[in-house]
């Protein structure tokens, strides 16, 4: 039971190929449910990460954290958009967290925005 048990809780590297399967498509709705999905998942990984000692003390937190999973991985309840659309949007919005990243590279038809992020990302060397 243990290895099947791991196996179910290993569910999210499902993800992993879904996410290059709807990079590969030409549709934006995919691409939305994947990249929430990592974003709501890499935050429940930071979050488990500092509340593990509290989380040992909780004996369904893994049953529950599988069933969580579960909803924000399957296409058939898109969860992770769902909860992104809802939550994390509203919040983005409230504080205005993307709001210089809107007004720069918004519609930009020369892909300056995606050359500013090659810029960010490539360090410079030194001369």
């Amino acid at each position: 039971m243990g290895r099947f048990w791991t196996l179910l809780s290993n569910l999210h590297s499902i993800a992993g190929y879904a996410s290059v399967i709807a990079i590969e498509s030409p549709a934006k709705d995919d691409d939305e449910q994947w990249l929430a999905y990592w974003i709501l998942y890499s935050l429940l990984t930071l979050t488990e990460m500092v509340l593990q000692s509290v989380l040992e003390w909780i004996p369904i937190w893994y049953s529950v954290k599988l069933l969580f999973m579960a909803w924000l991985v399957l296409p058939q309840f898109r969860g992770a958009a769902f909860i992104y659309e809802r939550f994390v949007r509203e919040q983005i919005k409230k504080y205005g967290i993307l709001r210089d990243h809107q007004d720069h590279h918004s519609g930009s038809p020369n892909g300056k925005g995606k050359k500013k992020f090659v810029q960010f990302i490539v360090p410079k060397k030194a001369s």
